[in-house]
């Protein structure tokens, strides 16, 4: 590939495909103020989101100018799902190989194409045009398919928190573990590499795990459950903290430290551990997800612990004694 669309090596890919993630969505209409503030902020976060920005960028007018029958039909075709997938592919293509072998490397390729997406650390509220309303926690992404027939969305990675509207389409969603029918309801859906965990808090929804032979689990309001692509757990009753992300709050009701700090850590970039010294200390209280330095410098006052900063990517959470 020509030198030119090489990507600066001080660019990460992760923060390569934020931009071109931006950069769709801008060509795909106007921001509204809340999405224009959003960008502004992960703009301004970092002096790398800025030189991924002007790179791609520079990218997307120098593929403007290619005769390539691809480019054209990508950048100057309908706003469409399909036409959002071939340009962010032509744009991560576009942007050199060092970068495309980089996103190989370390990111999932579907999440990238996704028709929403939020990025670490940040959170989206989607309208969908049938009245139904996705929330997306820090990581996540979903597709959308709507026709005259049904409504289909599929849960590609992360966390979402769904309302769902009533019509006569019948909606289906997807997820790597199985298929959900929600009826009325209101509900936290988290996918984990084994399994998937349902929240309902209102309404009903109906599971069907991928290859489970049997008929679907009946879920109701308050309750919740774990499903892998064969079973299911027992259903039993919400837990206290359920969904409070969609608050800005992370809730721990004596909760494991390394598990609060593995969830802690969906929140930020980079890496941070717990040293297996203090793993099963307890830790309960409400705690902000959007200033997680917050909450790493609040954890000595409850625990016998100090934070331990390599660089501003690399924490451990260590004894104090």
């Amino acid at each position: 590939m020509n030198g030119v669309f090489n990507t600066p090596p001080e660019i990460a890919p992760q923060v390569a495909e934020q931009a071109v993630s931006w950069l769709v969505e801008m060509q795909g209409g106007a921001l509204s103020p809340r999405r224009q503030r959003a960008w502004q902020q992960w703009l301004d976060a970092h002096a790398e989101h800025q030189r991924a920005w002007d790179h791609i960028q520079r990218v997307n007018q120098r593929l403007r100018r290619l005769s390539s029958p691809l480019a054209h039909a990508a950048l100057n075709a309908p706003q469409t799902h399909t036409r959002r997938q071939a340009l962010k592919l032509l744009l991560l293509l576009g942007a050199g190989s060092a970068m495309t072998y980089g996103l190989r490397e370390q990111l999932p390729l579907t999440p990238l194409l996704a028709d929403y997406s939020s990025p670490i650390g940040q959170r989206r509220t989607v309208n969908l045009h049938d009245g139904s309303q996705i929330r997306l926690n820090t990581g996540s992404s979903v597709d959308v398919r709507f026709d005259a027939q049904q409504r289909l969305i599929r849960l590609l990675d992360g966390e979402v928190q769904m309302t769902v509207a009533q019509e006569a389409r019948p909606l289906h969603v997807h997820t790597a573990h199985g298929v959900l029918q929600p009826d009325k309801a209101r509900f936290n859906l988290r996918q984990f590499r084994d399994r998937t965990h349902i929240a309902v808090f209102e309404g009903r929804v109906q599971l069907a795990p991928q290859a489970y032979p049997g008929s679907p689990l009946q879920l109701e309001a308050r309750q919740q459950v774990s499903f892998t692509p064969q079973a299911w757990s027992t259903p039993h009753a919400l837990d206290a903290g359920s969904g409070a992300w969609a608050d800005g709050v992370l809730v721990a009701a004596h909760m494991r430290l390394e598990d609060f700090i593995a969830e802690l850590s969906r929140y930020r970039r980079g890496q941070l551990h717990c040293d297996p010294k203090v793993a099963n200390l307890l830790i309960s209280g409400t705690y902000p997800i959007d200033d997680t330095e917050r909450v790493l410098d609040l954890l000595h006052v409850s625990l016998p612990v100090r934070v331990k900063r390599f660089t501003r990517y690399w924490v451990t959470v260590e004894s104090n004694v």
